[in-house]
């Protein structure tokens, strides 16, 4: 397995296609658009040179990494020689399963296709395919250079064989992967995604404000972020459709969205994205500062 072809040049494609290429595989990277592609380019290089600061690589790594990229912004001549396709598109159901029927007419017939979705059920996506067994999940940690998980997920049909070439090559890049079975939320996001929303409940329901709800999870339970600043990071739609696959998957009321997240999101108000979520964002500044809207 060399040659990689990620799909989405945004923050987790141009992550992935970033650590591909760190550790030696031929990368190429697919948007639609050339300015998509410059902006996925630009975040990798910026990427490298904060490890090259902080004396993690050197100067040759950055220039090998960079060489080993690719780009294209056609997805037939994008995938034509990959033997791995990583899809990191927009976290749209319809969206992905279209997708991947294109990819699955296209691609070498040896290929693996990979989704690195957080939440959409890898057997649908699967079967939109006619190669079942060669579909899985790589489920990206963000930052993709810097964290350390993959969640390996495993669709009804997806082979033994794949799975194993999957974690195998996780461990090449320098991540750790765990393999886990295709339900709702998966294991990552169906934990993560319930403590967040009662986070965001208790913010709805006057119990404590931002900032104190954020400082009980650092201080208490030794978390490096709070969950209204990681749901902030994370995008505020993005737990909002995960909270709805859950809710959805599983039929059960904990999992249901608070009105207070669905009204942010309705309001465009997403997060560090769009400059305002439970905080307001700077660009170019590390400060944050609580959303006036949240303020007494």
């Amino acid at each position: 397995m060399k040659n990689i072809t990620v799909i989405g040049a945004g923050t987790m494609g141009n992550g992935i296609a970033h650590v591909f290429a760190q550790n030696g595989f031929k990368v190429t990277l697919v948007d639609l658009s050339t300015e998509a592609i410059q902006k996925g380019l630009s975040t990798i290089e910026k990427n490298l040179d904060r490890l090259l600061t902080k004396e993690k690589i050197t100067e040759a790594t950055k220039d090998t990494t960079l060489t080993n990229i690719s780009t294209s912004t056609d997805l037939i001549t994008g995938i034509k020689e990959a033997d791995l396709i990583v899809e990191a598109a927009t976290e749209h159901e319809a969206v992905k399963l279209e997708l991947f029927k294109k990819i699955d007419a296209a691609a070498p017939s040896s290929a693996i296709l990979a989704t690195n979705t957080s939440s959409i059920s890898i057997t649908k996506i699967a079967a939109a395919t006619h190669r079942p067994a060669q579909v899985i999940g790589m489920h990206f940690m963000n930052p993709v250079p810097i964290m350390q998980l993959i969640e390996v997920i495993r669709g009804y049909n997806t082979s033994n064989e794949t799975t194993a070439t999957i974690m195998t090559l996780s461990r090449q890049i320098g991540k750790s992967p765990v393999e886990v079975n295709d339900y709702p939320g998966f294991v990552a996001n169906r934990i993560l995604m319930p403590m967040i929303n009662e986070a965001i409940i208790s913010l709805h329901e006057g119990v404590a404000g931002v900032t104190e709800i954020d400082t009980v999870m650092k201080l208490g339970m030794a978390h490096p972020m709070g969950p209204l600043q990681l749901a902030d990071f994370i995008g505020l739609d993005v737990c909002l459709s995960i909270l709805q696959v859950l809710h959805h998957g599983f039929g059960q009321p904990k999992y249901a969205p608070c009105p207070l997240l669905i009204n942010m999101v309705t309001a465009g108000r997403l997060g560090a994205k769009t400059g305002e979520g439970f905080y307001t964002y700077v660009p170019g500044s590390k400060e944050l500062n609580v959303s006036p809207r949240f303020t007494k």
